[in-house]
């Protein structure tokens, strides 16, 4: 399946539809990444947002920094996140492939969420290295997967998401230790606190790696 499936098969008001969930604990576990970020934020900060989508995220978070910038490879995503965040004035969404990704500033925070280091197919003790020239001195970086403790929840979403036809059939033999698979060929895999560790080491600054309300994994690395 193609890297580029999110910007192809699932954008925009699609994308919308996926947190449009009928499972208080994908609510919850939305809500939390996004609290955790939101609890190490000062409010000066200059931040960026790798896969923001529409800018779902972006729109919690801009009320707690400075400014927020998110790129995305869906053109269709930019488009209809310029609508969403029509009211939030510190929020800009621009039109990048995070694999070429050309910014001349750096930033105070760089985020990388929802799984998205996953969906970007990188490899990501190299893809650390991009990340970090965008990090100011003695900022910091938020990488995010799903805990192994939240499978059967995320399961029953990517389900969902696959009755409403936004994702091809789920296939539930295949479908395991972390790996979702449909029956078009589309996986979604994860980044286990072990995988974590190394992209923190791989980076060559001081990193934490902490887990949120059993259903999220957080790198958070800040650099020297």
């Amino acid at each position: 399946m193609s890297e580029n499936y999110y910007a192809k098969s699932l954008s925009a008001q699609k994308l919308y539809q996926v947190y449009q969930t009928k499972y208080p604990l994908v609510k919850r576990y939305l809500e939390s990444e996004i609290y955790f970020v939101k609890n190490n934020l000062k409010g000066n900060e200059h931040v960026l947002e790798l896969g923001a989508g529409y800018g779902r995220i972006m729109k919690e978070l801009a009320p707690n920094c400075k400014s927020i910038v998110g790129v995305d490879i869906s053109e269709g995503n930019v488009e209809f996140g310029e609508e969403y965040l029509r009211d939030t004035r510190n929020a800009k969404l621009l039109v990048m492939d995070a694999h070429n990704l050309q910014l001349e500033e750096t930033f105070d925070v760089v985020l990388c969420l929802q799984n998205a280091l996953s969906a970007m197919k990188t490899q990501p003790l190299e893809y650390i290295k991009k990340i970090m020239d965008l990090t100011s001195r003695r900022g910091k970086v938020f990488i995010s997967s799903y805990s192994a403790k939240f499978w059967e929840h995320r399961l029953a979403w990517f389900v969902e998401q696959a009755e409403k036809g936004l994702l091809g059939e789920i296939d539930m033999e295949q479908s395991k230790d972390g790996i979702i698979v449909c029956k078009n060929g589309f996986r979604a895999t994860t980044h286990s606190p072990e995988d974590m560790d190394a992209i923190g080491k791989a980076s060559g600054h001081i990193y934490t790696v902490t887990e949120v309300d059993d259903s999220s994994v957080f790198l958070v690395i800040t650099k020297g």
